[in-house]
Parts: structure tokens; sequence; C-alpha cells
């Protein structure tokens, strides 16, 4: 890849915004207005890294690439940034969060993620003080994340001040804790927002017990929702093999078929 390729890219932008000659979608959309396709092509992009497939996954990215592009081509249009201002806040950052690799004089070329977490929270007091208010371990945590995800953010900002377990069984009482809450709501009036509430605090919990184990809770989910998919797929194909439907068959039945489905499938 050389500028030119990329100044191509960016003329390609600047012409479908073109208010005369560029294409009429393209130059009704917003900074707001594009942001479902941004997290859509991410979503694409980690489909395509699940399926080991690296042609889609060139195809994904390029697609992701666009969208930065389409934001800093707004963006210019306003007045607010460009292109060049993107790619400046990365390298400074980069430089910044990698002292041992760039300024190696004065720092050791051992780094851990405790140091890379203290670069990360001067980041966010400088933010803070820029905007005139005291900096929290929570600031920037982006509320557009996935709740999984998001929850892993901030049980580990708060672990690295401190506010964590030390021994798994207190996180796994925890568990047990909260879903002993929930059952007793279920027994007592079923009210909607309570449920919620305490179904939330078992999730949370949950979400702790996995971070301990060093396992990702969106992955751990998103594999289970994929092995559950291939396993119902494969009880239809039983079904439809034998013209049955799962209509026809009762609970137990269908049962029956699927813990024989688990051993193979």
């Amino acid at each position: 890849m050389n500028d030119e390729q990329i100044n191509t890219l960016l003329n390609i932008m600047a012409l479908l915004r073109d208010p005369d000659n560029g294409c009429d979608w393209d130059k009704k959309q917003t900074i707001d207005s594009i942001r479902q396709y941004t997290i859509e092509e991410a979503y694409e992009v980690a489909e395509a890294i699940d399926q080991n497939n690296m042609d889609d996954l060139r195809d994904e990215l390029g697609d992701l690439l666009l969208q930065v592009v389409f934001y800093s081509q707004i963006a210019k249009e306003e007045n607010i940034f460009n292109f060049s201002d993107v790619v400046n806040a990365i390298i400074n950052k980069l430089i910044s969060r990698h002292p041992h690799v760039f300024n190696k004089t004065n720092h050791s070329t051992d780094f851990s993620e405790v140091s890379w977490e203290k670069l990360k929270a001067k980041e966010r007091e400088n933010k803070a003080t820029t905007i005139g208010r005291k900096a929290s371990v929570l600031d920037d945590i982006p509320k557009a994340l996935p709740a999984l995800m998001r929850a892993v953010k901030i049980q580990k900002r708060t672990a690295n001040i401190g506010f964590d377990w030390n021994e798994i069984e207190s996180v796994i009482n925890k568990v047990h804790e909260e879903l002993e809450e929930l059952k007793y709501e279920m027994k007592n009036g079923m009210q909607p927002d309570r449920l919620l509430d305490e179904s939330g605090d078992l999730l949370f919990s949950c979400v702790n017990l996995l971070r301990h184990l060093k396992v990702d809770p969106e992955s751990a989910l998103r594999s289970t929702n994929i092995k559950f998919e291939k396993r119902f797929r494969a009880l239809e194909n039983s079904l439809e093999e034998k013209n049955q439907v799962p209509s026809e068959l009762t609970l137990e039945e269908l049962e029956l078929i699927w813990n024989n489905l688990k051993k193979s499938v």
C-alpha cells in the first residue's frame, strides 16, 4: 500500500459526497446515521475471524476502513477534523502508550499490563481535567458496548484498584446468592422490574466468575449459540428424514433425540 492508494480512497469518498455529482444516498448520510453500519461491519469482521475465512476478513476490513473514511469526510465538511487528524491521533496514542518501545532511555523494556493500565488511567485523568471534572476509574467505557463486554471492562477497571475477590469461592458464592435472590422474586410477586434487576445481578455475577476463570463471556456465549444452532439444525434434519415435525412430538421425545445428537454434534 502507498499514499496514492489512500488518496484514491479519500478522493472516491469525497466524490460520493459531492453536492453536485455525488451519490444521493452517500450525500444525505450523517455521523449519526452511519453509526449502525459501523457496528454491523465490526460484527462482520468478527464473523470472518470466527469462520477463519481470510478472504472475507480482507473484504470486511476494507468495509470497516470505509467507515473511518466516511466519518472523516463528513467531519471534514463540517470543519471538525479530517482523515489526517484521525491518523495522527492514533499515532500519538500508540507512541505514548508504548514508552518501552519508543522511549527506551527513560523506560524499562519490561512493560506489563499494570503499566498499560497506569498509562490509560493518566489519559483519563488528563481528559477529565480538560473538561473540568474529577476522573473516575470507570471513565471512557462506552455505553454502546455489548452488555457482557461492558460488564467485563467495568469489573476489570474496579479490580485494578483492589475492588475484587481474591478467592474463586467468594465469586461462586456470589453467583449462588444472586440466584437465590432471583428465585425469591419469582416466588413473591414476579414483579417485572424486580425480575429485571435481579436477573441483571445474576448475569453480572456470572460474568465476574468467568473473568476470574479467564474465560471471555462474549466468546463463551457465542460459542454456545453456534453449538446450539448446529445441534438444532441436526434435530430438524433428523425429524425431516422421518417425516416428522417438532409440534407432533412431546418434549420428552424431542429431548431423547436431542441427547442422542449431542453425542455426535
